[in-house]
């Protein structure tokens, strides 16, 4: 039986570390999204870390993303901006990729 109970285990911390790993790179994701979108609404370096970091709070608000893309595309379209939804989703799928692998690299 200690066999199973070990692999058992294992399994549980195998689940809990790539949990771990696909939170911080979705919150890696989140913070590269809103400095590019900010870049995109011609903020300052300063404002541009304030509101990467609203971005970040606002994928609390429910489960996914749709909580994130609605903040972004609200705020741009707030701001006279014309990046179309089509072009926030591809970037959301773009920098999951690079957080990811940031996320890996970092350890």
């Amino acid at each position: 039986m200690s066999t199973f109970d070990d692999r058992e285990k294992g399994q549980e911390a195998k689940f809990a570390h790539d949990s771990e790993l696909r939170f911080r790179a979705e919150a890696r994701r989140n913070k590269l999204l809103g400095l590019w979108a900010a870049e995109h609404m011609g903020l300052s370096a300063e404002h541009a870390k304030e509101y990467a970091a609203e971005v970040v709070a606002a994928d609390f608000e429910e489960a996914g993303d749709e909580d994130v893309f609605r903040k972004i595309s609200a705020d741009i379209k707030a701001r006279g901006g014309s990046i179309s939804d089509d072009m926030i989703r591809r970037k959301m799928a773009e920098l999951v990729a690079i957080a990811r692998e940031q996320v890996l690299t970092e350890g």
